[in-house]
Order: C-alpha cells, then structure tokens, then sequence
C-alpha cells in the first residue's frame, strides 16, 4: 500500500488491541503521528502514543481529545460484545453505550479538531449492521446504529469539509471472536458461507480504512464499505 500520511495526526480508539490496533501500526508506518486510546492490553504499541480510554466516560473523552493539537483522522473501533448476555437490558445498555453512544461522543469531542484539518472519521461496523444476531441483539443494535451513525454524520459534517465514514467487517480473527473460532463446528459454518474461504485478518482492515482516509477517496462519505471476505452476498 502506497499511502502517506506524513505529518498527520491520527486518533484510534480502541486500538490498544484487534482490528485497532493493527490499523494504528498501519497509520504509523506510512508516516502518521498515532494516538492509540483504549482499555489497557498486552500487544506491541511501539511507536503509538497510548491513552488510557473507557468510551462511555465523558470525562474520559474530554481528557484524551484535550490534549490532541491537531487531529486529521479519527478511526472508532472501540467496541464490546457479550455474547448469550445481552437479552439483559443492563448489559445491552452497556454494549450500546460503549459501541454506538461512545462513537458518537469521541467523534463530537473531535469535530471541532476534524473541522480545522478538514479531516476524516471512520467508524468500525460490522455485517451485523445489515442483519440480526439472536445471541447479540445489542452488538446487533450498535453496529445497526452505527451505520445510520455515519450516514447522518457524513451529511451534518460534509458542509465543514468532514468526510465520515465506516468499515463493515466480516468474521475477523480477533481476541473477540476466539471462542468462535476454537469451535470446530461454528469455525466450518462461517468457512462455508465465505466465499473466500479464510476468516478475516485484523491487516484486513488497513488499506480499507486508510483507504477513506486519504486523498483518492476526497469524494466519498456516508460510505458502509463490507470487509468481510464476501460473506455478505453468499
């Protein structure tokens, strides 16, 4: 991948671990200063600057944007899930507040940031933003809500120059899909319906999101691109 984000400033929520963190090593070797923002994780952050983040703390938010000078992208991966859980509404609120409600707070504490560096969000989706999960109806929820996120986002922001965005990932081999993946039998049933015939590598995500992040994609917003292996239209 050929892009190059010298001398910008990028903010990575959830990228202390998974898909987000390999998106913020990506960022940083094509040139990027990366803020990594997150619940603490054992994972190589060489190179990344690393804030202690919990997304549904408004405070929180506040502290780690506050000491942002400039910000140019903004990638929301922050996200939960608990699955065989969330028919509890207590813990559905939780995942809703972390997975959408958090988005939105660290995108509105960032506007004004993204509005000088006529910048660019992308929000993490998912392919249940386009159909159910009866074992996680608030993930489901959130990633639903963060599709149309983006979308109502992309037209409030476009007028300042803000482009928003969103990648929709597919089954990705991540800490948040282990337990999936070390069951033979659900591990086959996601192989079969991907055409590809892989689960998905968090690498994956990278040129996708630095992708809308750059200059070839000046013309794209409201976007909710799949990464998924071609899952979605088996």
């Amino acid at each position: 991948m050929q892009f190059d984000f010298t001398g910008r400033s990028v903010l990575v929520t959830g990228g202390t671990s998974g898909i987000g963190l390999e998106v913020a090593h990506a960022f940083r070797r094509a040139g990027a200063a990366v803020t990594v923002a997150g619940l603490p994780a054992d994972a190589d952050h060489q190179g990344l600057q690393v804030e202690t983040l919990d997304v549904s703390h408004a405070a929180d938010v506040d502290r780690v944007v506050g000491r942002l000078d400039r910000l140019d992208v903004l990638v929301n991966a922050a996200g939960m899930i608990r699955r065989g859980e969330e028919h509890d509404p207590e813990v559905f609120a939780r995942v809703i507040a972390v997975n959408l409600t958090g988005a939105m707070r660290v995108a509105t504490a960032a506007r004004p940031l993204l509005e000088q560096a006529r910048g660019s969000v992308v929000n993490v989706a998912s392919m249940l933003s386009f159909f159910g999960g009866g074992l996680v109806p608030a993930y489901s929820a959130s990633k639903g809500g963060i599709a149309q996120l983006t979308k109502s986002l992309a037209i409030a922001w476009a007028p300042k120059g803000v482009r928003v965005n969103a990648v929709a990932p597919g089954w990705i081999a991540t800490p948040l899909t282990q337990d999936l993946q070390d069951d033979a039998a659900r591990s086959a049933a996601v192989l079969s319906r991907t055409p590809m015939g892989r689960w998905g590598r968090p690498e994956d995500l990278c040129g996708p999101v630095m992708f809308l992040c750059s200059p070839a994609a000046a013309f794209v917003t409201g976007v909710v691109l799949p990464v998924d292996g071609g899952y979605l239209v088996s």
